[in-house]
């Protein structure tokens, strides 16, 4: 540039008399207004729409916040930029001072997320992992507090770049608050509204204290792994659903395993002990009436059957809590189920103490390996 096109520069900068931002983007958060040398007029206008503050740094420090309006630039109306410079008597054209525009408006539907699972210890199901995702709202609350803590020199500070730091901020608070909550762990995934309003409250103050206001925060979905909700919806079935169905549902589902894997001595275990079930049961609905039929030459009344032994109810222990009284195939459905495990304390009528499950006789063949031994040859 020649020495007149650096004149005519200087020129035209220093004595503009209009201060303005017009924002033509949807993401500028703070924009500096730039000058020739950051040298302002005395008595220029500043205009400030709706939506905006304009913010006086004069050599790092922050002087006036001026809010949306029109402004004559003089010592009456600069009073602390007049202090930190010391102008007594007023001031000659022209003054330096850095101009920022910052944008005061919402800015909504932003990101976050937890970058890696956060780890939840579950009375029932022990150490889980989930994770969560959602969006907030935010707004400029002190323009003069973020000027200084955030933006800095940054002639255009954009919402990307503040971004990362606030999703940072809400993955820890959000780990921190529910790892407080100490709800069980399929709630969280159904109280997220709650959950997001106790979030935000946490959060609010921290924000804050940038000269941030957090307006909105929304956790739109909790997420944890496949497995795990298996186990959620089977713990949920148990405790909601009529307990003699289950079992029935439960014999009828092991028996089809079974004759899937006929090889299998866990199936052929299971098959057997569920097939000795239905067999008693098909046996009592082929006859409802008279409960057996009468062989021909016999009299009748030999025929009569002795009545039915009562059948052996059995207590269980899960999580040091007696549970009970259930039937083998109420208790069996439990093991099917994870409900109850091998190594589960149980008891019955005639027993002198509390058992593991594994110890039990007649309740092995839950095990598998349950097959007989060949027969003997002659």
């Amino acid at each position: 540039m020649d020495l007149f096109g650096k004149i005519k520069e200087k020129l035209s900068n220093e004595f503009i008399d209009i201060v303005e931002w017009l924002d033509y983007t949807d993401d500028t958060i703070a924009h500096r207004f730039e000058r020739y040398q950051n040298e302002i007029k005395n008595g220029a206008k500043l205009i400030v729409r709706e939506g905006q503050t304009a913010v006086f740094i004069n050599e790092g420090q922050l002087a006036d916040v001026f809010k949306p309006g029109t402004y004559d630039l003089t010592t009456q109306n600069l009073p602390i930029l007049a202090t930190l410079k010391g102008w007594k008597y007023g001031f000659n054209s022209p003054f330096k001072a850095e101009v920022y525009f910052v944008n005061t408006h919402l800015f909504t539907d932003e990101k976050w997320g937890t970058k890696s699972p956060i780890t939840l210890s579950d009375d029932r199901f022990g150490l889980v992992e989930i994770r969560a995702f959602g969006t907030y709202a935010f707004k400029i609350s002190d323009a003069g507090k973020f000027i200084i803590d955030i933006v800095g020199t940054d002639s255009n500070f954009t919402n990307f770049e503040i971004n990362e730091h606030l999703k940072s901020l809400i993955a820890t608070r959000f780990t921190n608050t529910v790892g407080q909550a100490n709800l069980p762990i399929e709630l969280y995934a159904a109280n997220t509204t709650e959950l997001s309003d106790t979030c935000r409250e946490v959060m609010a103050p921290e924000f804050q204290s940038v000269g941030i206001s957090l307006e909105k925060f929304y956790i739109e979905n909790v997420s944890m792994p496949e497995d795990l909700k298996k186990e959620i919806f089977e713990y949920s079935r148990i405790d909601k659903l009529d307990l003699d169905k289950l079992t029935k549902f439960k014999t009828a589902k092991a028996i089809e395993a079974a004759a899937q894997n006929e090889g299998g001595t866990a199936g052929a275990g299971m098959g057997m002990g569920m097939g000795f079930v239905l067999a008693q049961q098909m046996g009592g609905m082929m006859n409802p009436q008279s409960g057996g039929g009468t062989v021909q030459g016999q009299p009748a009344a030999a025929q009569t059957p002795p009545p039915m032994p009562a059948p052996t109810q059995y207590f269980y222990a899960v999580n040091g809590t007696q549970h009970g009284p259930v039937s083998f195939e109420q208790l069996q459905a439990l093991f099917a189920g994870r409900t109850v495990n091998r190594d589960s304390l149980v008891w019955k009528q005639g027993m002198a103490a509390w058992t593991p499950l594994k110890e039990v006789d007649e309740l092995k063949s839950f095990l598998g390996g349950n097959t007989p031994p060949p027969l003997p040859t002659e």
